[in-house]
């Protein structure tokens, strides 16, 4: 029977995501249901995107995430269905697919909804009657047409020179410490053995990598490698957002007061090689 996952943008104080779970089941008791997140920012792509693409890659295989974000960004007349890496991904057509993926799946197909699937729970109920359908079908995408066209988004890159390295914070976890959109083969693969300065804020900078969070001193400015790979800006006991100001994503950056050319903000760190 099929582990299906659940992350989404709607929460947990109402009894919408007891009620999904309950169509799933409807479909067959036996499903084994995950919670990944209901706290999705419904703005916050690149921040859903870490989460999700993090925690789905150690699922089994054919394991089925379904994914909720800001699903009425457009009208809803379809969701996408996925085949990548070995799992499926079900989600709205509107660019979180490739963000998680870091690029397009090559087995793609759109799930067409009913006129009458307005609410939530419509939508979920297809959902729930196309799994059980592609836990039986095993050919799905081969009898299916493939070459769909759909709402395509890139996950955020860091901006690589050969001095430097500029980064986007990605994600600020429950205890502020920052993540940055680097993984350790491009930072290590950049940096090609030279020394380095990352500038956490004009008065703060950190120039090695830590094993954990207690290699500094209680107080101190750390980075490090975290269990998903990415570089991590932290403080021993200490919260390093808060500290320095720095934000992650915000959509539009004029709702804080502050304007921008671009609606799309994205707080930076600098690395620095060779000094």
């Amino acid at each position: 029977m099929a582990i299906i996952t659940l992350s989404s943008d709607i929460g947990l104080q109402d009894y919408l995501v007891g009620a999904i779970k309950g169509q799933l089941l409807s479909q067959d008791e036996k499903h084994t249901i995950v919670d990944i997140t209901h706290y999705l920012s419904n703005t916050n792509y690149p921040q859903a995107a870490y989460i999700c693409s993090n925690a789905f890659k150690h699922f089994p295989a054919n394991t089925f995430h379904i994914l909720l974000l800001n699903i009425y960004a457009t009208p809803v007349t379809h969701l996408l269905v996925a085949r990548f890496m070995g799992q499926y991904i079900i989600c709205p057509d509107n660019g979180i697919l490739t963000m998680i993926a870091g690029e397009r799946p090559r087995e793609i197909v759109k799930l067409t909804l009913p006129p009458q699937a307005h609410e939530l729970l419509s939508i979920t109920a297809v959902v729930a009657k196309a799994i059980s359908y592609i836990e039986k079908n095993e050919t799905f995408f081969e009898q299916t047409d493939l070459s769909v066209t759909i709402v395509e988004t890139l996950p955020l890159k860091p901006l690589l020179a050969f001095e430097t390295i500029e980064c986007q914070i990605i994600f600020i976890d429950n205890f502020e410490n920052v993540v940055l959109n680097i993984t350790k083969e491009q930072f290590e693969e950049q940096r090609r053995g030279r020394p380095f300065v990352i500038l956490v804020s004009r008065n703060e900078e950190v120039t090695k990598i830590s094993n954990h969070y207690s290699s500094v001193p209680e107080g101190d400015c750390l980075a490090w490698f975290n269990s998903a790979g990415y570089l991590e800006i932290a403080i021993n006991n200490g919260n390093v957002a808060s500290l320095f100001g720095l934000q992650g994503y915000h959509e539009n950056m004029n709702k804080l007061g502050m304007v921008t050319q671009n609606k799309h903000f994205y707080h930076t760190i600098k690395i620095f090689f060779g000094l």
